[in-house]
């Protein structure tokens, strides 16, 4: 009790940073262990298999690749399904598809049977499951989104180290097929993961809002600049408006307390202008807030303006029979409406999707040709994986760095990347000069290491800059860029491959995709300081110029 009065305090709604948000890096990272291990370990897995029915090794080159094209294609309507139905179904619906592929794999006998399970089933609910795993994080956390997705990225990256190792012994043990069936059973965890993919709303903490800010918030309201009317004589009406009333029709939706209030606000103040004298005209608000506007024009889009002097109503004028006057969307406008194409008019957002599709076909690449590049070194089996290893434990240690940083140290993700692009362009340099056991683990190491800065911060980089309701849109036209770039450009690569057994040449081409991605950032990045402090430079010209004027006519009163 104040001053014999209740005191009420304000809350707000604010994303939870934690709470149920860890149970949701777990949903995610349950799917995508299996799914981002099970690429690297398919030739462990069928390798055997695709001997036995006479496929040769490029089956597995055109299995891979069509799994990305069908990852594509599912993360470019996700967007589009999340508006027609809500994002934990579309989920739930992508898991249970992964786990149908993996138990129609069970049943090949040919290697059409598998791109129709692995690449077009797995593939489609695998690309449902990334943009619903990604826009679901990304309502959960704001202010540490690079703490926990380290977080959740080291429990994939845990899970990847194991499972080659879990699929080894599982052909051992119970062969090809027993191996497929317990990994269908461990698939089908990526149910369970979407089903934690609780809608955020049901989650919020109610944060209660300082006296302080709410004292602040009715100071800007009462110093709000007061409406002016302007009477524009030109258009005279047939009905004097002094004295008008609003009614709404039964299909109009219900106004707040407080547009009411302006309404007849401005009701009020249009009939003591027009009451000066017997003109009569439309009055037209121009200095009114935002609020205003929109009461206003709904208000005469689903009112009737009568006059109180006893005079029939003017309503509005109706189309004829059978004329339909709402305008009609092109096809081309409404795919573009539909899959959200608009976004590629933002030229940075074309730069941050070319450039991580560039980068990331760059490492993916770089890593699958590796141990072979090793192997024609001189390398033995023993050496080539203890390198492959201890890649992969910097890898890992990298995660483990980057969540412990993000604890005190906040860096916008889009740097992070931009640092790992640059440092990896100079360390696969190194690497190209390199051949002993050595230097070799080092630089490998140190290219792990770095590794994790172009897969961590990837979705946070658009979360960043993408609004929260454009996100899975924006995520799914990368996807399906990505992808199909992919599935251009290996075919390329591995044909100058192929051509010129010259292992060096094929590096520096991967080295230039990289590059692809750290120049342009790089430029847009001076090109966007230069912009903001012409800006203000020019702004201080003008306050300068300002208060110098303002001398000025001081001086001359």
């Amino acid at each position: 009790m104040a001053d014999g009065k209740t005191r009420i305090k304000s809350y707000r709604l604010e994303a939870p940073d934690g709470g149920w948000g860890i149970l949701v890096c777990i949903g995610m990272a349950l799917p995508f262990i299996s799914a981002l291990a099970a690429l690297p370990s398919f030739g462990l897995v069928f390798g055997d298999f695709l001997k036995s029915i006479g496929a040769e090794t490029s089956a597995i080159a055109i299995i891979t690749s069509a799994f990305f094209c069908s990852l594509s294609f599912a993360g470019l309507f996700s967007g589009s399904l999340f508006r027609r139905w809500s994002m934990r179904s579309v989920g739930l619906a992508g898991g249970i598809l992964y786990c149908l592929g993996t138990g129609l794999q069970l049943f090949a006998t040919s290697t059409m049977h598998l791109i129709f399970a692995f690449s077009v089933v797995q593939g489609l609910g695998f690309g449902l499951i990334v943009p619903t795993s990604y826009t679901t994080f990304n309502n959960y956390f704001v202010k540490n989104r690079v703490l926990w997705m380290s977080f959740a990225q080291t429990l994939i990256g845990l899970g990847s180290m194991l499972y080659p190792i879990v699929m080894q012994k599982l052909i051992q043990y119970y062969g090809f097929r027993g191996c497929l069936l317990v990994l269908t059973g461990l698939n089908a965890h990526a149910i369970l993961g979407m089903l934690l993919m609780h809608p955020v709303e049901w989650h919020m903490r109610r944060v209660p809002i300082p006296e302080e800010e709410l004292q602040l918030q009715r100071q800007e309201q009462q110093q709000r600049q007061p409406v002016a009317i302007h009477i524009q004589p030109e258009t005279p009406l047939t009905a004097p408006v002094g004295e008008m009333t609003f009614i709404t029709d039964s299909s109009s939706r219900r106004i707040s307390h407080a547009d009411d209030q302006i309404l007849r606000i401005i009701s009020s103040r249009a009939s003591s202008i027009t009451s000066l004298g017997n003109w009569s005209g439309p009055v037209i608000v121009s200095d009114a807030s935002p609020q205003m506007l929109h009461s206003l024009q709904a208000s005469r889009r689903q009112s009737t303006v009568v006059p109180a002097v006893g005079l029939p109503p003017q309503l509005p004028s109706l189309p004829e029979a059978g004329v339909d006057e709402t305008p009609k969307k092109s096809w081309v406008r409404t795919l573009v409406d539909f899959l959200d194409l608009t976004l590629f008019k933002q030229v940075i957002y074309v730069n941050i999707v070319l450039g991580i599709t560039f980068a990331l076909y760059s490492d993916i690449t770089f890593f699958t040709l590796q141990p072979v590049y090793l192997f024609e070194l001189g390398y033995n089996k023993l050496d080539t994986a203890t390198i492959i290893a201890i890649g992969a434990a910097a890898d890992l240690a990298s995660r483990i760095f980057l969540a412990a940083t993000a604890v005190c140290i906040q860096v916008p993700s889009r740097y992070i990347y931009l640092a790992g692009a640059v440092v990896t362009v100079f360390a696969r340099f190194a690497f190209n000069s390199i051949t002993d056991f050595v230097g070799m683990a080092s630089i490998t190491a140190i290219m792990g290491f770095l590794r994790t800065w172009l897969h961590v911060p990837l979705p946070l980089v658009f979360a960043d800059y993408l609004p929260k309701e454009r996100f899975a849109s924006g995520y799914g036209l990368f996807m399906f860029t990505q992808g199909n770039a992919m599935f251009v450009i290996g075919p390329i690569v591995g044909y100058i491959r192929d051509k010129t057994q010259d292992y060096i040449l094929v590096f520096h081409i991967l080295n230039v995709f990289m590059m692809l991605c750290a120049v342009p950032w790089v430029i847009e990045v001076l090109c966007v300081k230069f912009r903001r402090r012409n800006k203000i430079e020019r702004q201080n010209v003008d306050h300068l110029d300002d208060e110098q004027n303002g001398r000025q006519q001081n001086i001359a009163h």
